[in-house]
């Protein structure tokens, strides 16, 4: 009898929960945004289109639903947006009600630490205003120039071996090991050596993407923080591999601290006229200007962030860019026009590489307008870290959004909404950049690849630099053509690399 009564209140329940279960569901009929479960919300949904997330949000968007309203575990909710006046509003009008806010901060912290671009606030504004300053350093630009160009030299010469080898290569992995070494130069003062003909094994690289490729998912598994306490699963991966990335980064700073001692008791240099890395810049801060000297784990944010935003964003971008221009080949030969034009190499076509480079001063790139544009119809599929709402606020598309929610504008899917970029959003056209010849910028609301406001990306221009001087390299001496003329796929990290890399076939022209 007993048992009949508790088979009969365990039926009561799972018919019952069903029936909540259809009801909750039903009244999502009409909803534009991700359907919810009770209790997970659409955590679930989330975390099976992990590996596709970008187009999964873009799903949702229309011209008529620019912010949508995504609900995961036990009510946790992330506001999505792709208005432009929206993003107007949290970037500049109302900067100081969304920061990237605690539960982000808390996800990235072991990582990118309170770095700049992990940071709100006081801290933040300390990290911006010394960057600001010394990114406007005209020593630093010129030896971001002169870094550059021998690194991109590097490149085409190693290009020259697999166009002669006839072998395959991943751009990519090449790209990422450009942008490493210029990033060692500028940050550490210090020559990279991974664009050997050996491609050696760089384990800072391979610490750092291990890390980058998994911290990202803590975004969407609720779980992370009991996986890291017990040191398992994935979480087991990043704690190994911060390890190895901690301990180099802090070798690097104890050599770097040796130095400037030397320095300083041998008074064999001026050192302010010697330190043009920016380590070696961070470190001469002091008390008297900003409170607080930078200490060691300071110095360490510092290299990973900026690792972050110099070294990944700009291979990728190359790497998209000659995805792009393989399968747009007409793209190629107007920016070696261009080129050519503004060098003069059409009476001179045996000019050797590296004199060619050496005419490639600020003044020539700047008026590679065409380039310009096909790098700019590219650079425009990077996901951005979502911000956290301080206070309730009403957004200027009339959406209500509650306190401790989170936001987030989508660069991804901005890209590709018509009623942002025209009937011709999904095709790879540099024209749309052009007026008569001239390059014309966008709003940093509608383009938002840079970001925009107060948090501006400081380090635009010198990625522009660094992908025109090596584009225009790469375009007038050498031909790509992919492996697999596929559409490529990517992978969701805090940034967003081509799925096995950009594998092509390279020769000379």
């Amino acid at each position: 009898m007993a048992t009949a009564v508790m088979l009969l209140w365990l039926f009561g329940f799972v018919v019952t929960a069903a029936f909540c279960v259809w009801e909750h569901r039903r009244r999502q009929r009409g909803s534009k945004d991700p359907r919810t479960w009770p209790l997970f919300g659409a955590q679930w949904e989330a975390m099976a289109n992990m590996h596709q997330m970008h187009c999964w949000f873009q799903s949702f968007f229309t011209s008529s639903h620019r912010t949508v309203t995504l609900r995961t575990f036990a009510g946790r909710i992330m506001y999505l947006t792709l208005d432009p006046v929206n993003v107007h509003y949290i970037l500049k009008d109302k900067f100081q009600n969304y920061p990237k806010g605690e539960r982000v901060h808390s996800v990235l912290h072991d990582f990118m630490g309170d770095g700049i671009f992990n940071s709100d606030g006081k801290i933040w504004r300390k990290h911006r205003k010394i960057a600001s300053f010394e990114f406007s350093n005209r020593k630093l630009k010129q030896m971001s120039l002169t870094t550059f160009r021998r690194d991109a030299l590097r490149l085409l010469h190693l290009l020259h071996t697999f166009a002669t080898s006839r072998h395959s290569v991943d751009l990519q992995d090449l790209f990422m090991r450009m942008t490493m070494d210029s990033l060692c130069k500028l940050l550490f003062g210090m020559d990279g050596q991974n664009l050997e003909t050996r491609l050696p094994e760089d384990p800072f690289g391979k610490a750092f993407d291990n890390v980058n490729d998994i911290i990202i998912t803590r975004l969407v598994n609720p779980f992370w923080k009991i996986q890291r306490a017990l040191n398992m699963g994935k979480e087991k991966i990043v704690n190994e591999n911060l390890e190895v990335l901690n301990s180099l980064i802090s070798n690097i700073i104890e050599k770097r601290k040796e130095n400037i001692s030397v320095q300083v008791r041998s008074n064999a240099v001026n050192f302010e006229q010697k330190a043009d890395d920016l380590l070696s810049r961070f470190m001469q801060y002091n008390e008297a200007d900003y409170q607080k000297t930078y200490n060691e784990r300071e110095l360490r944010d510092f290299i990973v962030n900026f690792m972050v935003a110099g070294r990944d964003t700009t291979a990728i971008a190359l790497s998209l860019f000659i995805y792009c221009i393989c399968k747009h080949p007409r793209v190629a030969e107007k920016i070696r026009r261009e080129t050519a034009e503004l060098l003069s190499l059409e009476n001179d076509h045996n000019m050797e590489v590296e004199e060619m480079a050496n005419k490639l001063d600020y003044e020539c790139l700047a008026r590679m307008n065409y380039l310009h544009a096909a790098l700019s119809e590219t650079v425009r599929l990077y996901p951005p870290v979502p911000r956290t709402v301080l206070k309730d606020d009403v957004l200027p598309d009339g959406i209500y959004v509650k306190r401790g929610a989170q936001i987030s504008y989508v660069p991804y899917s901005m890209g590709r909404m018509e009623f942002l970029w025209g009937t011709d959003a999904l095709e790879y056209k540099p024209e749309r950049w052009l007026k008569d010849g001239a390059f014309q910028p966008e709003s940093p609301f509608k383009f938002t690849a840079f970001q925009a406001g107060p948090r501006m990306c400081l380090g635009k221009e010198y990625a522009y630099v660094q992908m025109k001087m090596t584009a225009s390299l790469l375009l007038h001496f050498f031909r790509f053509n992919l492996v697999d003329n596929g559409d490529v796929k990517y992978r969701v990290m805090m940034i967003m690399p081509i799925a096995g890399g950009l594998n092509v076939h390279v020769s000379r022209r």
